[in-house]
């Protein structure tokens, strides 16, 4: 009787991809960094992505995101896995439309070497993040599995804290590396002189930032949104100084009694007109004592403005909008998703102008934060209720209304309009002069013209949510403004 053959074991998936070799070994040119200057490193970075686009491919090698060794948890991932590059330059999307990592990945640190020329300390760090904590957190979430996360059942708590704990340990040994350098007056970059421990407090917050960046169930590649995210959050903290904490902490107690009082007593009465539902009143409330804390009852007026303004807006017209099918979900009524897209710029914002000595720089950045987000939110409900056309802001095509990117004529008066009274309430409150007007308006406009680009094109293809989207236009309106204000002296 014929043996039946024993099936071969199936080839063991290694620890790491390719892409993910590729990825960390390029980490090795962070510690030149001292020794560059930026236009040194930026042309490095340049050719890593020739290396890339031309070399890679022709040596046969396998670029495929791996479901098995990109992804944290061992199961499906949440991209789509990357045909194999060919022989000829390779394709920048697959199926889905979403951007290789490969390619991504060059250009998101030459992107950190450009946006922070003069601070090559947080190049280093949030390129370490990017590939130590990426790549540790497909190895540590593979292996050792575990509970899934609550917000992303694709990814586990192992490899949300292995990309915490090897994105601080790189991102501190790169900073105290290029510290060194400036120390010995070999780097152009010169790194801040920040005690030990602070740094290392630094480098795990923005570790943290990074690994939930990294987990949203988004289908951006995030070799492009953590470095991002990431690079901003840690270019703000390096402005934070003990000392304006303690000149600020004399009337802090009180303020914070009177936050907590006033939100909690409006997220009462929000959540009884059915304005938000529990999750958006808790998490409103969260925000609101973090803005009130940053400038009391005036910091405070400017998010409650847009929240009145855009639920105003929001019911304008509900019927028939609901008709169209563009309506709110829930009645209108905001959720914790919502009022994390919105007003968590603005608070963050609005802590950092207490913790830092550029008070009038972050006060711009608050400004313009909630003004975008009061101009978006208005352009949307207004121009979806007068007409049932809008046009694609990329293609100028016409759209029905309430499509991701369309804009209408009189949605974005009705935005402008919006945006301006909350600048104008600031300026009235005297929160910023006539500079800052002009300032944090602008600053709110582009971050407006921004959201509409993303949902025409990040969007419509299904690559980020309509709240990332949001998120990312009221961060833009207050990062402009805070790099305006900061290089004209705020």
């Amino acid at each position: 009787m014929p043996e039946t053959p024993t099936p071969a074991a199936a080839p063991r998936t290694p620890l790491f991809s390719t892409r993910k070799i590729v990825h960390m070994s390029m980490l090795i040119f962070a510690f030149l960094l001292p020794y560059l200057t930026w236009r040194q490193a930026a042309g490095c970075a340049l050719l890593a992505l020739l290396f890339n686009v031309v070399v890679l491919p022709r040596l046969g090698v396998d670029l495929r995101k791996s479901p098995a060794s990109d992804s944290d948890s061992g199961i499906r991932n949440l991209e789509s896995p990357f045909a194999r590059l060919p022989t000829s330059p390779p394709a920048f999307t697959d199926a889905a439309g979403v951007w290789t990592g490969i390619i991504i990945y060059p250009l998101s640190v030459l992107a950190l070497i450009l946006l922070y020329r003069h601070d090559l300390h947080i190049v280093g760090a949030v390129w370490a993040i990017m590939a130590l904590g990426d790549g540790t957190a497909s190895v540590t979430g593979g292996a050792l599995r575990g509970p899934a996360l609550p917000w992303n059942r694709e990814k586990t708590w192992s490899g949300f804290l292995g990309f915490i704990l090897a994105g601080t340990a790189g991102a501190y040994v790169l900073t105290r590396w290029i510290a060194l350098g400036a120390a010995l007056r070999v780097a152009p970059g010169v790194a801040p002189a920040v005690a030990p421990d602070i740094a290392l407090r630094i480098c795990a917050a923005t570790a943290l930032v990074g690994a939930i960046v990294e987990s949203l169930p988004v289908r951006l590649d995030d070799n492009a949104s953590v470095p991002l995210v990431a690079g901003a959050f840690m270019y703000c903290l390096y402005f934070v100084e003990r000392s304006a904490l303690d000149s600020n902490l004399p009337f802090l107690g009180r303020r914070i009694v009177l936050a907590a009082a006033i939100n909690l007593a409006l997220a009462v009465l929000a959540l009884g007109l059915k304005m938000v539902n529990r999750s958006g009143a808790v998490c409103g409330f969260v925000l609101g004592v973090a803005v009130y804390l940053g400038y009391g009852y005036k910091s405070f007026l400017l998010m409650s403005t847009f929240f009145a303004i855009g639920s105003v807006a929001t019911r304008f017209g509900y019927a028939r909008k609901a008709a169209r099918g563009v309506a709110e979900k829930r009645g209108g009524a905001r959720s914790w998703r919502e009022a994390l897209a919105n007003s968590l710029a603005g608070a963050f914002f609005s802590l950092l102008v207490i913790t830092t000595h550029h008070e009038g720089a972050f006060l711009m950045a608050l400004i313009a934060a909630f003004a975008e987000a009061t101009g978006d939110t208005v352009s949307s409900e207004i121009g979806q209720w007068i007409s049932d056309r809008a046009y694609l802001i990329t293609t100028f095509m016409p759209v029905p209304a309430g499509e991701d990117g369309g804009v209408s004529v009189g949605g974005s008066i009705a935005g402008a309009l919006a945006s301006a009274l909350v600048v104008a309430l600031a300026f009235g409150l005297g929160l910023c002069g006539r500079a800052g007007v002009i300032i944090a308006l602008s600053a709110a406009v582009a971050g407006n013209l921004l959201d509409s680009v993303l949902g025409a094109t990040l969007e419509r293809r299904g690559l980020v949510t309509n709240g990332i989207v949001n998120f990312a236009g009221t961060s833009f309106a207050g990062a402009l403004a805070l790099c305006i204000a900061l290089h004209i002296g705020f």
